[in-house]
């Protein structure tokens, strides 16, 4: 078990991350090849990454190098996923061939007590070896993670526009008691389901904790082993894709296509809506209201999944392209993207 413990100042202080970490992407995405646990939430994932691995002949270093190193085990180092890894792949590779000698030969010193670790793995406080270690990571990040990132941005899309109704509706409280099965909130503590073998408090002293969704991570979220890290928290997903709209009013060209209250429909769902807003933003029934967003789910523009009493709407990929697409390019060169959001 892993208790959090929050004050009132870490509570004005955590957030929610704006994207996926590809760091900690890598590393989880690696326990999926440990386990058969869950393999059904991945299975299209693992069938096609295994066969990418094996064509870019990247399943030796897989065996021998990545698998030993982040064990789905008590303890994996935790210079492996670097707290800039929440700036981008760059950042965190960086941060990652920057890490100090001293801590690199710690932590593989304590990977070696806890599950064992590879003889060779000392090596890596030598810079040129911590180099080759970066490409292949960047290698494997290639092959295993950035042919989803549509998919995992939407996945995160979603969760962040659910959890920021909680924020809205109860504050960070409530956001916190939000994030699923294997958490509890109970002032001021949070307390996680964690690894087995594990039972901790951390004590987070005003510094607050960085949430990070993830779309690999199964059951039971993570955190640093040293408390004296950034607190970050990363947790298992809990709803299906969305991206965020980059026009509230797509105008007549989507109207055309598929009607004024449909139109409606969509871009009222683009930042999250139940069916009682759809209603309310297409000017229609409630009927009539969840009539269009089957129309639009069937039509794979839209994915709904209960929230609390409610049923929430949220675009997939090809719902945002669409509103993209209607919005027209003089919108797409004024708009931030998505990633942009607090990066």
């Amino acid at each position: 078990m892993l208790r959090v413990h929050f004050s009132d100042a870490d509570l004005a202080r955590t957030r929610l991350c704006g994207a996926s970490d590809p760091l900690w992407d890598i590393a989880i995405s690696l326990h999926r090849f440990q386990t058969r646990h869950g393999r059904w939430a991945h299975a299209e994932w693992h069938r096609t990454t295994r066969r990418r691995l094996r064509e870019k002949g990247l399943e030796h270093a897989l065996r021998r190098v990545l698998l030993p190193l982040y064990p789905r085990a008590a303890y994996f180092p935790d210079f492996l996923t670097p707290f800039q890894g929440s700036e981008g792949l760059d950042a965190g590779l960086e941060a990652v061939l920057a890490a100090p000698p001293s801590r690199v030969r710690s932590e593989v010193a304590r990977l070696d007590r806890v599950v064992g670790a590879p003889s060779w793995a000392v090596r890596l406080a030598e810079r040129a070896v911590r180099e080759e270690f970066v490409q292949l990571l960047r290698a494997y990040h290639d092959v295993a993670v950035a042919p989803y990132e549509d998919q995992v941005h939407a996945r995160i899309e979603a969760e962040r526009a659910a959890r920021c109704r909680d924020l809205m509706d109860g504050g960070v409280e409530r956001m916190l008691a939000s994030l699923g099965p294997s958490m509890r909130w109970e002032r001021p503590v949070l307390h996680a389901a964690y690894h087995p073998s594990v039972d901790r408090d951390l004590y987070l002293d005003g510094r607050g904790m960085l949430l990070v969704p993830s779309y690999f991570l199964l059951q039971r979220p993570i955190t640093f082993a040293d408390p004296g890290l950034p607190p970050v928290l990363v947790y298992p997903l809990a709803h299906e894709p969305a991206v965020p709209p980059l026009s509230d009013d797509p105008g007549a060209p989507l109207t055309a296509l598929i009607g004024r209250a449909r139109a409606a429909a969509l871009c009222a769902i683009a930042h999250g809506a139940t069916t009682g807003e759809i209603a309310r933003a297409a000017g229609v029934s409630a009927s009539s209201a969840s009539r269009h967003a089957t129309a639009l789910r069937d039509a794979g523009l839209i994915t709904s999944r209960r929230h609390g009493a409610n049923v929430l709407h949220t675009l997939t990929p090809a719902g945002a392209s669409v509103l993209r697409a209607a919005a027209g390019p003089d919108h797409l060169r004024d708009t931030r993207t998505p990633h942009s959001d607090g990066r």
